[in-house]
């Protein structure tokens, strides 16, 4: 499979020049420029599918052009020894937990993913890699779980001074293992915004192989397309109508990979959301993206809204059709905490923020879209006790932590020196190819 970038559809690359090069010379980032059929497979998927199967294949249809199927089997199967879990809540409404990893948040399979792909590939082409990324902690956490024990990629981190989490004394470059963790003692702001020079540096990326591990990365988005087929096999012999997910906006990143398995060919009729300032309706009921590349002089950028832009693409200006698929719906506090009240009287589920901004999105189009035949999938994407006092305020319930999860919680002190400059940084990142 080709990948272009949003700004130029002649400029295409391979799978693997995407992921190492994130960031396209003309400011966009990459998105695949074709995309396979794979109706027959959706066909052939069932409950007794596993989730690195499916993984898989869809690895496979990504880049079966530079690696073979065994490798792209390996890439998952190395990936994910966690997976999402279906339930079903009632005849029409079934919800997606994507919490179930070690550190209880959805993006772990994204960075596990991420890292899976470069180790494996690696060991086949003798490339190695060097992460480059701000973090107010939750990726540093992710990183030090995905990392560990990989030979061909490192990590160098940038926190704000005082905010490092997760992190064992195995994790670190000088204990001999794969993060560097550097404090800075600026705003985040100024951290991003040095870390977008460094990348708008080509040559002293390309000296460092450094490349990024957020979603603006290709290859962590792409890596959630997997929860649609996956939750389609669940719950197929179950519906008889149309199938429709309901999910949070976060970064879009995820509404991206559930628009990517639909032109897969999966059957999915639509996305309900909560509104935002980026995605929202105008006064005819037409969704609006708020306009990412107007500035078309903007270079690429570790922190750009991304998946914003890929979803801009991926319509095109087609209005009729993107309304005819995505529903942003206005969701209020009190809409937002009557959902809450709801999911758990009704089915005992806890439901964190974002789950039951999604469950009222859906509830404000019940009877315009959605009939009695329609399924409804509802994405729960990090475990409930992250939002503990949002819980025990609505509900009157504090979730526990698992012990598995709360240890990735735990506040670290570097005793290290912490910097302020784009030059301090850039001989930190040096250092480790000295």
């Amino acid at each position: 499979m080709l990948f272009n970038s949003t700004r130029n559809k002649n400029q295409t690359v391979k799978f693997s020049d995407a992921v190492l090069n994130c960031f396209p010379q003309d400011g966009g980032v990459y998105v695949p420029a074709e995309i396979e059929d794979l109706r027959r497979w959706i066909s052939y998927i069932n409950k007794n599918t596993s989730f690195t199967s499916i993984a898989g294949t869809l690895t496979s249809a990504m880049i079966k052009d530079e690696f073979s199927p065994i490798i792209c089997e390996t890439i998952a199967t190395n990936a994910f020894t966690f997976e999402p879990v279906v339930k079903q809540l009632d005849d029409n409404l079934f919800i997606m937990e994507l919490y179930h990893g070690q550190t209880g948040d959805f993006r772990e399979f994204g960075i596990s993913y991420l890292c899976s792909y470069l180790e494996t590939t690696f060991q086949l082409t003798g490339k190695k890699a060097l992460f480059l990324d701000y973090t107010d902690g939750l990726l540093g956490k992710l990183m030090a779980k995905s990392l560990r024990g990989k030979k061909n990629i490192k990590a160098v981190l940038v926190y704000q001074e005082g905010t490092v989490q997760g992190l064992e004394e195995q994790d670190f470059i000088w204990n001999g293992g794969n993060i560097l963790p550097i404090e800075m003692s600026l705003p985040p702001e100024q951290i991003k915004s040095l870390i977008d020079q460094i990348f708008q540096d080509s040559d002293f990326v390309q000296e460092n192989n450094l490349t990024i591990a957020n979603t603006s990365n290709v290859c962590r988005l792409l890596s959630q397309v997997s929860f649609f087929p996956y939750s389609f096999s669940r719950i197929k012999d179950k519906v008889d109508g149309d199938i429709y997910y309901a999910l949070d906006a976060g970064n879009y990143g995820t509404l991206m990979a559930g628009l990517y398995s639909w032109r897969f060919a999966l059957p999915v009729s639509g996305f309900f959301l909560p509104a935002s300032p980026n995605l929202f309706i105008d006064s005819d009921g037409n969704p609006i993206i708020k306009d990412t590349i107007s500035n078309q002089n903007q270079n690429a950028s570790s922190m750009n809204p991304a998946n914003l832009e890929r979803l801009d693409s991926f319509f095109e200006q087609n209005k009729l059709m993107m309304r005819n698929f995505v529903h942003p719906s206005p969701v209020t506090m009190q809409t937002m905490m009557e959902a809450t009240k709801e999911l758990y009287k009704k089915y005992g589920i806890i439901a964190d923020p974002e789950t039951a901004r999604a469950f009222a999105a859906v509830k404000n189009n019940l009877t315009d879209l959605i009939d009695e035949e329609s399924a409804i999938v509802l994405v729960d994407y990090n475990h409930p006790a992250f939002a503990k006092e949002y819980c025990q305020n609505v509900l009157g319930i504090t979730p526990k932590l698992p012990n598995y999860i709360e240890q990735f919680q735990t506040n670290v002190k570097l005793n290290k020196k912490t910097i302020s400059t784009i030059e301090e940084l850039k001989e930190k990142i040096k250092s480790l190819n000295s």
